[in-house]
């Protein structure tokens, strides 16, 4: 098994959705103990964001690239061969004021690109990332499970699915910002989750 985590916070240290992707996949390690683990910490070195000559760089054939546009895309190809390689991916997902953060959003515009991690048909669009299990870590200071207030879910179930992740399990730890009472109940909602995604 390789497993892929992902941490999407903006900390290197102390971020609580890396402290959930950890106990994930120290539960995953102790069922396959070996299992090969890749660790992409977006904090320590983030990803750079999809701008104009990023664009301009991965628009341009291969043959026609300088050399500080191929460095540019070799970047991107990075992250998907490590996409491509796991057989489960865990992502820490903290929510940033309702949304997630900008460090998971340039990795999700690195690793979607047409032609490679999906293609256009005549039926619509087909995700090439298949046979994948992807659990999502989310962290968060309220409680937002199942209400309007949560843009993450949809949209992490949306883009994921769209690349051909459709194997999708959300571990919820929430309410770590109300008190004491709130944090004991989002720990115990969070190991019943990891329990249901690891069953």
């Amino acid at each position: 098994m390789n497993i892929l985590q992902i941490n999407a916070s903006a900390r290197s240290t102390g971020a609580q959705s890396t402290e959930l992707a950890h106990r994930i996949v120290a539960r995953l390690r102790a069922a396959e103990p070996q299992a090969a683990l890749r660790v992409r910490d977006l904090a320590a070195t983030p990803h750079p964001v999809l701008d104009e000559a990023a664009l301009g760089a991965l628009f341009t054939p291969a043959e026609r690239r300088s050399a500080e546009q191929a460095a540019r895309v070799a970047l991107d190809d990075a992250l998907i061969d490590e996409l491509m390689a796991a057989d489960v991916v865990v992502l820490g997902v903290p929510m940033y004021n309702f949304g997630i953060p900008a460090q998971l959003k340039h990795w999700i515009d690195a690793v979607a690109r047409a032609g490679v991690t999906f293609r256009y048909t005549e039926s619509g669009p087909l995700g090439l990332v298949q046979g994948k299990k992807v659990i999502i870590a989310l962290a968060r200071g309220g409680r937002y499970r199942d209400t309007a207030a949560d843009s993450q879910v949809p949209y992490l179930k949306t883009v994921l699915g769209f690349l051909g992740m459709t194997d999708l399990h959300f571990v919820y730890a929430e309410g770590l910002n109300m008190g004491a009472e709130a944090v004991a109940q989002g720990h115990a909602q969070a190991r019943a989750d990891i329990d249901a995604a690891l069953a």
